[in-house]
């Protein structure tokens, strides 16, 4: 084979390993928010049998496990590509419809597909995988913030552009098949358990907060833009200069990963400020120096039991992504979860880290990155710059409302799906619209959760709606309550409220309407009586601090029987429904309601008009209330 044939194999090769490092990544967040939905409904609706749910996840194992079928043979190697690939390029068309059942299956078949093609890939040509897993990183990074964090390739319309993707790289993987036969490789050993902490980890780390702009700012309370524009071009200046990140002296070099993984997730979780934003991103940078060294070492003993290693790697990775989940749940499942989210993080840490210490020593010369690639990196990081500065750049500026009233309303947005799992974000958004209202009471609300596809909702439906956004995080950052706004808001004050059980809080916004102050509260209680009532004394203190017109509103859990309406009365407050002498229409479940638990209440301000949209795209149904200006 030519040089030049040799080149443009290893450039297919690297688009096809680029390409099923994509998939998997996508696979991963729609695998958890779909597994997200069917336990949500074994446990708390009921409408699913735990055996079904049981079943689903031994299939999940399974689909983790098939590393251990990895090829060790180079016809074997050729065939298992081969299958690999197209399993990886077909599944994903499906991925691509907002139908949860398919969706399930295709993750599944994508995550077992890239398990049998890392394996392989990593015993005869690990150098390719590795840089296909870090641009894997940058395409999926560049799809989210396309989408304003939403990834644009996971939406039912972009089904045509997949379906013609995923035919040029299945086209792809077959002409490399015949490449293949052409080239005979020579299996590398690879070290055995301590790839596996190291994989097992950094996946978990990636997929969680690392690869995530908008989770690193959620976590720092810094601006989304920077991030989006600095992570990216740092994970390709990693593959700038992938060869120079081994370790040629572990013992020094793995403690300083060490250091600089744990301590940045520390910082990046306790504080706020740009030194977080540099914890988090050298953070970023260890993980990646932790993946790089730990695929670039050989065994000492020549033995090779990568496929075993991977396998436990992707067992770790479940076990930690479902301990991540439980710092959300905790309280519906495991109360020594609660606040945990940081040790978990810094075990992943310690799991990625450590075996650094030990893995073999980089003998081989290191070779300094040649000009086409310093060319390729920089032409890369200035079209992301291009993308970012497009896509962001001017994507905060709200809407005016028309100020002759003032309407508003309250949502639950079940975390961006519907009652069926459907993931609903435009559908809301389109219910907001028809709704009229200019602020906006928002309450479970994801910031870039695994189990919601770790999408920002309250800054997708901000520019979605071109309006401004007070987010309110009530867990680890990530998840909470916000307030929508196209008035503009003069001051913002947020409280947590006592919450024994799952934790919750209250924004308090003065908003200008017409010139006018209006004060704008929004708040979810909890789901225990006496909880409730906690929560309701604390928030009211807050409320009544503030005098003047006031909206108060959200999912109360509570219905107009309850003491928690006669409570809300009782401080000064009206119900617009009773006040215009409207029935009092059901809110809950959206299809079908049977009780009324969502409410927009007023405190000085005449009501005009008030009503509960039809729409289906959360569990909830929106509640829409208008009045004349004080």
């Amino acid at each position: 084979m030519s040089d030049a044939d040799s080149r443009i194999h290893r450039l297919a090769g690297l688009v096809e390993a680029t390409a099923v490092s994509l998939f998997f990544y996508q696979a991963l967040r729609v695998l958890f928010s779909v597994l997200f939905g069917l336990i949500y409904d074994a446990l708390f609706e009921e409408s699913l049998s735990m055996a079904t749910v049981g079943l689903v996840l031994a299939g999940l194992v399974l689909a983790l496990l098939t590393p251990l079928a990895g090829a060790r043979q180079p016809r074997g190697r050729r065939i298992a590509l081969l299958v690999a690939g197209l399993v990886v390029f077909v599944a994903r068309w499906p991925l691509t419809f907002n139908e949860p059942g398919l969706r399930l299956v295709a993750s599944l078949a994508i995550v077992a597909g890239t398990g049998l093609y890392l394996v392989t890939r990593l015993r005869f040509r690990p150098g390719g995988m590795v840089e296909g897993l870090i641009l894997g990183l940058v395409v999926d990074q560049v799809l989210r913030i396309a989408g304003h964090t939403f990834d644009v390739t996971l939406r039912p319309e972009w089904w045509p552009g997949q379906l013609a993707v995923s035919l040029v790289l299945c086209l792809l993987a077959l002409w490399l098949y015949g490449q293949r036969a052409r080239q005979i490789g020579t299996m590398v050993a690879r070290p055995g358990l301590s790839v596996g902490l190291v994989w097992g980890g950094w996946l978990f780390l990636e997929s969680s907060l690392l690869a995530f702009p908008n989770a690193m700012a959620r976590w720092s309370g810094q601006g989304y833009l920077a991030l989006a524009l600095a992570s990216p071009i740092l994970l390709l200046l990693v593959w700038l200069g992938v060869g120079l990140w081994r370790m040629r002296w572990p013992w020094l070099g793995g403690t300083l990963v060490l250091l600089a993984l744990c301590v940045g997730l520390s910082l990046g979780y306790v504080l706020e400020g740009v030194p977080v934003v540099v914890g988090l991103l050298l953070a970023q940078l260890a993980a990646m120096v932790a993946l790089v060294s730990a695929f670039s070492a050989q065994s000492r003993q020549g033995r090779d039991s990568l496929g075993l290693a991977l396998s436990l790697g992707n067992l770790l990775y479940l076990l930690l992504s479902f301990a991540y989940a439980f710092t959300f749940t905790y309280a519906y499942t495991l109360d020594l979860f609660r606040g945990m989210a940081l040790p978990v993080f810094v075990i992943a840490g310690l799991m990625t880290c450590m075996p650094l210490l030990i893995l073999p020593a980089v003998k081989d010369r290191l070779a300094w990155p040649p000009v086409a690639r310093w060319l390729v990196a920089l032409g890369g990081s200035l079209v992301l710059a291009a993308i970012v500065l497009v896509v962001e750049g001017g994507a905060w500026q709200p809407k005016q409302a028309v100020t002759g009233s003032l309407r508003a309303a309250t949502y639950n947005m079940h975390y961006g799906y519907d009652g069926e799992w459907h993931l609903s974000l435009e559908a809301q958004a389109q219910a907001i619209e028809r709704s009229g209202a200019d602020l906006v009471m928002l309450q479970e609300v994801d910031t870039a959760r695994p189990t919601s596809y770790m999408i920002d909702d309250a800054m997708w439906l901000a520019q979605r709606l071109e309006m401004k956004e007070i987010y309110l995080p009530t867990m680890e950052h990530l998840t909470g309550i916000a307030l929508l706004s196209r008035y503009p808001v003069r001051y913002t004050e947020t409280l947590l409220l006592p919450s024994e059980l799952e934790q919750t809080g209250i924004i308090w916004a003065e908003v200008d309407v017409g010139g006018k102050p209006v004060n704008a509260c929004a708040t979810w209680l909890g789901l225990e009586p006496e909880e409730r009532a906690r929560q309701l004394d604390t928030a009211l203190i807050l409320v009544t601090v503030h005098p003047g017109p006031a909206l108060f509103g959200g999912d109360l859990n509570s219905t107009p029987d309850s003491p928690v309406y006669e409570r809300i009365a009782a401080a000064g407050f009206i119900d617009p429904f009773v006040a215009l002498g409207l029935d009092s229409p059901p809110t809950s479940p959206a299809v079908n309601p049977e009780e009324r638990i969502d409410f927009v209440w007023m405190r000085s301000l005449v009501p005009t008009k008030a009503e509960v949209l039809d729409a289906t795209a959360s569990d909830h149904r929106l509640v829409v209330v208008e009045a004349a200006l004080p």
